[in-house]
């Protein structure tokens, strides 16, 4: 009974810790609503480099996610199937999904296994997730046109996942 009762105990506090939208700072989040995302460079596919800057002018869906996690694990097919089959083909729209501390086998592997035919790429060390938090996957950005942050969550948390969704279905319709 005891063990049950520290495993809900457990249960409600990640949730309610973890589940969270994260409009104001806190110790793990480093970026805020209505701020501008740092200039970063990344791989987008073995050996090609971009800037997130090419994405201006677009809504970007910036995630952080690890094999591992289970919320992601959650989350991510929810955003295969709500989020990305039917903005994929949008010009306005981009999505990026780094695989924290995750190589390129790592994260195509993940992706095949799970049928996923969204962009997913390795930071292995942290470099980008670095520029927007310390700590906590999954975490979500929506990032404007402009290079701002419009919505920010850390967590799974479906009501969230629902205000995210309709957030980007109401910037491109």
């Amino acid at each position: 009974m005891t063990k049950l009762f520290l495993f809900i105990a457990m249960t409600f506090v990640g949730g309610t810790v973890f589940g969270q939208v994260a409009s104001e700072p806190d110790k793990a989040t480093l970026l805020i609503k209505d701020q501008t995302i740092p200039s970063f460079k990344f791989e987008i596919s073995k050996g090609k480099v971009v800037s997130i800057t090419d994405y201006k002018g677009k809504i970007v869906l910036i995630n952080f996610f690890a094999t591992w996690c289970g919320p992601c694990r959650r989350e991510l097919p929810l955003v295969q199937e709500q989020i990305w089959n039917k903005h994929k083909d949008n010009p306005k729209f981009a999505m990026l999904t780094f695989g924290r501390e995750h190589s390129w086998e790592e994260v195509l592997k993940f992706g095949k296994d799970l049928n996923f035919s969204f962009p997913l790429v390795p930071d292995l060390k942290r470099k980008v997730f670095g520029l927007f938090a310390s700590e906590g996957i999954p975490r979500s950005f929506l990032i404007d046109e402009t290079g701002k942050i419009i919505y920010l969550s850390q967590g799974f948390d479906e009501v969230h996942f629902t205000e995210l969704k309709n957030l980007i279905d109401s910037k491109l319709n």
